[in-house]
């Protein structure tokens, strides 16, 4: 695990006042009343933790859950504050794999924290585009809520369109008879499927996260500017989750055609095999027949031999003449 690091800023009256200061001074900042203080930690220490508790009066059950692993996407109001976990997510199209990073965050009437297990997020994208929307920051810590869950929905968007290249390039070898190219369609199948269900998990009980939060906002009724803005990023997160449903129909649709159409090709070999089988068996019978020690017609004679070839000439080729026919060889 890396070390733990703390990054920091505050904004006074919407305007950036200073940053990377030192974590004690966060208390301070929030005793003014103009003031507006965010505070990143990587990979927190417990003592850093129990001094961030303390100092904000946050819920013990919400700093567990911030640095419990496994959490499901969820966001939970308390008294003093409002704790939500999210995950980021992002797909390598050369492995296949999805990364998911985990990002925790309080927001107080002042403050805004967020906690990272990992440094998946590219945290420097959101606070340029808190910078980008620094108008909105005058509506205090829920425009720093949106713009972190902003950036982190844009990644979905993302994520699910690499997901979907991938899936696209599955479906144009799919068809292919090289057993090559099927067995690279089953791996890769595979590793979508996994991929997806990942980004599942992390994508669909956004909904549910952004529905709270807009709810709450609606509630106090303090920053109703703000209300466009989560409204078009709850449209967001459906779209994203849409997306992903229809992603996951046609990776299904995938998997059951490559199994059906590998079933089709065992049959063709099969019959194949079989048409073979009964072509060879007509020399082999023949031969087996004249080699019995009893007179047959020709017997003894060269042509017994011419005979018995062309008989086995004239079966074999009808069978295989038939065989091409019915489109068995």
């Amino acid at each position: 695990m890396a070390a733990q690091q703390i990054r920091t800023r505050v904004w006074r009256n919407g305007a950036l006042e200073a940053e990377n200061f030192p974590f004690e001074q966060v208390s301070d900042y929030l005793a003014e009343p103009d003031c507006l203080v965010w505070a990143d930690l990587l990979n927190p220490d417990h003592e850093t933790l129990c001094q961030l508790a303390e100092e904000l009066s946050l819920d013990q059950h919400a700093v567990e859950d911030a640095v419990a692993e496994h959490e499901r996407p969820k966001a939970t109001r308390y008294s003093s504050h409002l704790f939500m976990t999210t995950y980021a997510i992002e797909h390598d199209k050369d492995t296949g794999e999805v990364s998911v990073g985990r990002v925790s965050a309080f927001s107080t009437k002042q403050g805004f924290v967020t906690v990272r297990l990992d440094d998946a997020l590219d945290v420097d994208a959101v606070v340029r585009r808190w910078d980008d929307n620094a108008d909105l920051l005058k509506y205090g810590p829920r425009a720093l809520v949106h713009g972190l869950l902003d950036e982190i929905v844009d990644g979905y968007f993302t994520t699910v369109e690499s997901l979907d290249d991938s899936i696209e390039a599955i479906e144009d070898i799919l068809f292919d008879d090289n057993p090559k190219s099927a067995r690279e369609v089953s791996e890769t199948t595979f590793t979508l499927r996994r991929s997806l269900v990942q980004v599942r998990r992390a994508i669909l009980p956004m909904r549910e996260v952004v529905n709270t939060i807009m709810r709450r906002a609606t509630a106090d009724d303090r920053s109703p500017e703000l209300a466009p803005y989560y409204e078009d990023l709850y449209d967001h997160v459906l779209r994203a989750a849409e997306w992903t449903e229809s992603l996951r129909d046609m990776i299904t649709s995938i998997f059951e055609t490559n199994m059906s159409l590998s079933d089709t090709r065992m049959n063709m070999v099969m019959k194949k095999l079989t048409s073979w089988a009964a072509i060879i068996a007509v020399p082999t019978a023949v031969t087996g027949y004249f080699g019995q020690n009893v007179p047959y017609p020709g017997f003894g004679h060269e042509s017994g031999f011419l005979g018995s070839l062309f008989v086995m000439v004239l079966i074999a080729g009808s069978l295989y003449v038939t065989f091409r026919r019915k489109d068995w060889l």
